[in-house]
Formats: C-alpha cells, sequence, structure tokens
C-alpha cells in the first residue's frame, strides 16, 4: 500500500500544490474544474477528522498534567473513581488485567475483567477521564465534563496563536513539534530494549502474520494509515507545497520525507513493542493478550508499563509531552488545509484571517464538546470509524483518475519537468495511471462488501447512529459530483462544449498576459506574474506568494493599465 499507493501519491500531491500555488479547492478547479468538488470533498474530511482528533490531543494534555505527582494517579485504587474490583498497577504481576486486541477496540468492563479485576489504568481512563460507565449509549451522553472541556479549549488556543499569521507562525512552532518527538522516541527506545522480556515483544514486532491478509478490513485500516501518516487525500500536501518556491526540487523532498515518515514509524513499533514485550513478561500472558489498538494502547497499557518503571513520573511527563506534539503537529496540518482551501477559493477570509480562524476554531470546539461528555467517547468512536474511512479512499481515487486520465498523465510529468528539471519515471507513470486507482477499487469494494454496523464492546449503535455516519461519509464524497452537476449547469454552451470547457485545464484558458500589484515592505509595484502566485517586479525580483495582494487578469492585447486595490 506504502510503494504502490502511499509515496506516489504523497508526490503527486506535492507536485501539484507546488506547480499552481494554491490551496484545495482552488487548485482543483484549476486542474480539472469539473472536479473541482475534489477539493472541497477533501477540505470537507479535514474538517470532519479536526473534530476529533483534537480530543486525543486533550486527553494527552489531561495526562500530562495528572503526571505532575509523585505517585502517578493511575497506579492506585485509592480514589473515588475506583471501583471493588480494582487491582492496582504496582501490584498486579500476574492479577491485573490485560487487553486484548479484536475488531471492535474493547475497552469496557465486561471484556476487561479477568484474573481478579480491573488494572487501576483502566479504571483511570474509562472511570475517570470519560466517566463512560455514566452513559449507556450514543442517544445518552450525560453531563459535560468540564476538566476535559478546558483542556480541549487549551488545545484549540494553541492551534490558533500557531496558526492565525499563517505559515510565519507555525513554521517556527512546527521546529519544536515535529522534532521533540524523535528526542523522546530516542529516549524510550532506549529504556524499552533495557527491560526484561522486551525482546520477545520486538520478535513478534518483526515476524508477520500473513493469516489476516485476508481480511479487507484490515487492507481499508492500512490504506487509511498511509493516508494518515503520509497526509494525501486532506488538502495538506497541497497547502504546504503551495508555498514553495517554484523550481523547489519537489522529488528530493517527496523521497526524503517519505522514508523519515517509514523509517518514524518503524521506529515507534520497536518502542512500543519493547515495552509490551515487558507488560508480557511481568503478567505471563501471551503478547497477543497483552497488545490493543486505539486509544486503549496509548492511555491505558502504555501508561500503565510506565508506572512500573523507576522514576515513573519522569517518564509519564516525557510520553505525555512526546503525544502532545504529535498531535499539534498533525493538527497544524489538517487545519491549515483547511484555511487555505478556503483562503485561496474566496480572498476575503484571508484579508481577515485572525477572524477567520478564530470563527473556524471556535466552531470546532462547539462541535467537540460532544466529545467531552460522559458519553462522548461513542460520539467519538463514530467519528473515527466515518469521518475519514471510505471518504478518503473514494477522494484519493478520484485524485488519481483526474490527474491521469483527465488532465493527462504526460502534462503531469511535463509539469514537474517544468518545476525540477526532469520527467518522472516509468515507475511512477505506471503507479499513478494503473496501480494505485485499481488497488484502491479493489480495497473500496471489499471493503464495502464486508461491512458491518458500528459496535462497541457489545453496545450495538442504534440505526439512526449509523445513519448518521454515513451522511457524514457521504457528505464529503458526495461534493465531488454535486460541484460538477453544478458546473456544468452554470456553464453556457452545449452539453458538449460543457464538458469540453470543464475538462479543459485552467492555464489552457487563461489569458495569456496577467498584471499584478505587488506589496513589498510597503510598497507597491506593478509586476508581472511568471507562476501562479509568483510574481515579478520592475526589478525582476521573484517574489514569493505572500507578498501578492491584488491579481487582475487581463486581456489578450497585454495593454498596461493601472490595477487598484
Amino acid at each position: 500500500m506504502l510503494c504502490i499507493g502511499g509515496i506516489p501519491l504523497f508526490f503527486m500531491e506535492l507536485a501539484l500544490g507546488q506547480f499552481h500555488r494554491k490551496g484545495a479547492i482552488t487548485c482543483w478547479g484549476r486542474i480539472v474544474p469539473l472536479l473541482k468538488g475534489i477539493g472541497y470533498a477533501v477540505a470537507l474530511i479535514a474538517f470532519y477528522v479536526d473534530f476529533y482528533y483534537n480530543v486525543i490531543i486533550a486527553w494527552s494534555l489531561r495526562y500530562f498534567f495528572a503526571s505532575f505527582t509523585t505517585v502517578l494517579p493511575w497506579t492506585n485504587c485509592d480514589n473515588s473513581w475506583n471501583t471493588p474490583n480494582c487491582v492496582p498497577v504496582l501490584n498486579s504481576t500476574n492479577q491485573s488485567v490485560y487487553w486484548k486486541s479484536d475488531s471492535s477496540d474493547n475497552l469496557t468492563a465486561d471484556a476487561l475483567l479477568v484474573n481478579n479485576g480491573n488494572s487501576s489504568a483502566w479504571e483511570y481512563f474509562i472511570r475517570n477521564i470519560l466517566e463512560l460507565h455514566k452513559s449507556d449509549g450514543i442517544d445518552n451522553l450525560g453531563e459535560i465534563k468540564w476538566d476535559m472541556a478546558l483542556s480541549l479549549l487549551a488545545v484549540y488556543l494553541i492551534c490558533y496563536f500557531s496558526l492565525w499569521k499563517g505559515i510565519s507562525t507555525s513554521g517556527k512552532v512546527v521546529w519544536f513539534t515535529a522534532l521533540f518527538p524523535y528526542f523522546v522516541l530516542l529516549i524510550l527506545l532506549i529504556r524499552g530494549i533495557t527491560l526484561p522480556g522486551s525482546a520477545d515483544g520486538i520478535a513478534y514486532y518483526l515476524y508477520p502474520n500473513f493469516t489476516v491478509l485476508t481480511k479487507a478490513e484490515v487492507w481499508v485500516d492500512a490504506a487509511s494509515q498511509v493516508f494518515f501518516s503520509l497526509g494525501p487525500g486532506f488538502g495538506v500536501l497541497l497547502a504546504f507545497a503551495s508555498y514553495n518556491k517554484f523550481h523547489n526540487n519537489v522529488y528530493k523532498d517527496a523521497i526524503i520525507t517519505s522514508c523519515i515518515n517509514c523509517a518514524t514509524s518503524f521506529l515507534a513499533g520497536f518502542v512500543i513493542f519493547s515495552v509490551l514485550g515487558y507488560m508480557s513478561y511481568r503478567s505471563g500472558k501471551p503478547i497477543e493478550e497483552v497488545a490493543t489498538e486505539g486509544p486503549g494502547l496509548v492511555f491505558i497499557v502504555y501508561p500503565e508499563a510506565i508506572a512500573t518503571m523507576p522514576g515513573s513520573t519522569i517518564w509519564s511527563l516525557l510520553f505525555f509531552m512526546m503525544l502532545l506534539t504529535l498531535g499539534l503537529d498533525s493538527s497544524f496540518g489538517g487545519s491549515e488545509a483547511i484555511i487555505t482551501a478556503l483562503s485561496d477559493e474566496y480572498p476575503i477570509l484571508k484579508k481577515h484571517r485572525e477572524v477567520f480562524v478564530g470563527v473556524l476554531f471556535t466552531f470546532y470546539y462547539l462541535i467537540g464538546m460532544t466529545s467531552c461528555t460522559q458519553g462522548g467517547f461513542y460520539f467519538f468512536h463514530l467519528l473515527d470509524r466515518y469521518a475519514a474511512g471510505y471518504s478518503i479512499l473514494v477522494a484519493v481515487l478520484c485524485e488519481t483518475l483526474a490527474v491521469s486520465w483527465i488532465y493527462g498523465i504526460e502534462r503531469f510529468r511535463e509539469d514537474v519537468k517544468e518545476m525540477i528539471g526532469f520527467k518522472p519515471g516509468l515507475g511512477w507513470l505506471i503507479c499513478w495511471k494503473f496501480a494505485a486507482p485499481i488497488f484502491l477499487l479493489v480495497i473500496i469494494i471489499n471493503g464495502l462488501i464486508d461491512y458491518h454496523p458500528l459496535t462497541y464492546d457489545g453496545y450495538v449503535y442504534p440505526a439512526w447512529a449509523n445513519v448518521m455516519g454515513w451522511l457524514v461519509a457521504c457528505s464529503s464524497v458526495m461534493m465531488i459530483p454535486g460541484v460538477a452537476i453544478f458546473k456544468i449547469i452554470v456553464t453556457p454552451g452545449t452539453l458538449r462544449e460543457r464538458i469540453k470547457f470543464l475538462t479543459t485545464p485552467w492555464r489552457d484558458i487563461r489569458p495569456a498576459c496577467e498584471l499584478v500589484l505587488i506589496k513589498k515592505n510597503g510598497h507597491s509595484l506593478q509586476g508581472k506574474v511568471l507562476e501562479d502566485g509568483e510574481a515579478e517586479c520592475p526589478q525582476g525580483k521573484e517574489l514569493s506568494r505572500e507578498h501578492v495582494v491584488v491579481l487582475t487578469y487581463k486581456d489578450l492585447n497585454c495593454d498596461m493599465e493601472k490595477v487598484d486595490v
């Protein structure tokens, strides 16, 4: 999946963003005007993901502040949220409950009442952080947990003040949020491999289980994880690449970034499974029974393992600080994708970016409050399942088909050559035109055939919840045919003329001469556009897109007229 779909699509989106110099909506409107809805679709997917993704960061922040104590609160059973079945972490060798990995990502009591009780780490997350025991389902969310609401507010305030001024501020913040996790990962790796039983965990990590490859859900999850990790399909790559210089070596960027991303994921696997091997050693249980997926691994299993180590407070602070920086880094990317896409399409938003970003995050926060209720995890789980599963696969499939079969793969290769001096090779062409679309289509079809209504540890979501989930998933995908139909209706001419016009790239029909008003260091100059978003002032110096204030297209005779702000 990584070689056929992930890296080729990562390179494709970076190249498209750098060449067309716009966010997702405007960019796809210029590549294939008929399929401008792809831009709206990927922006909407990123929009939905931000509804629940920042809740995970809020959980991490809550754990981080709770770690400022000599005795971590999830290590004992002397708290108001504990039950008589609670087993303290520090006394739980061969007694404490451990977690079985299954498709429903079970965390609740029925699944975890094993060996005389519940782990105190489990009770801390389920009964204190989530208070899930006070809700009986998504139709009874209960009261708002104000400690989580404040944590979520703090997350959005961090995001706002990191993004409100654009890449000039977020670029500086990312230097820390991107590099600090590597420092912590190395520390945790060194600590993990020194723990007893870590070798068994690493061996389990490196030995593949080929039997699960027959399950369609595994392939859908793998594809979604690749796209979450690398970023294609969310508009993030288009947004950030649009700020590159036109002749930046995007090919080198794509290869180096993809390799670093994969190496980081591989390294993180050693960090996680060395600790799982240690937990298996302590409990006497097989690793497959210790391991779990989703929030259970991050907020139950790993905190419990940390609590058994000497200097547990320091390890806990480092671990949750790493989660915070990782989460914020990803959140910045998703939010910037939406901000850039809408700002490029609707320039008035760019002029009032601070207000726009503030309104956007306020709306995010109001929706996110749903996940801060006592039954908010049920809402979180619903969005996690439907917001960016099949919809992102469909969106990326449409991207590959639009570039390869409508825009033209040879034209795209020529565009890349214009930027970096050479065309991508035959292998890239095969992946873009044949391998990636076929693979994505097979995954989507098999996933839909193998679909099961949403459940969570014996709790069956009501029919209306599944319908709402599918509406969320389909709403983003339906932007593609919806915008296409709208374009056909409003475009003049016969149906054949409309289709021909709407499948012609924007640069083939734009005026041949363009004038631009440039603002540089407080001075306004009239210059000529070299590429979309780049301009040349009378002295011949190239300016990046953030200096372009007003762009006005003139007719073909290129009359020099004054451009008014």
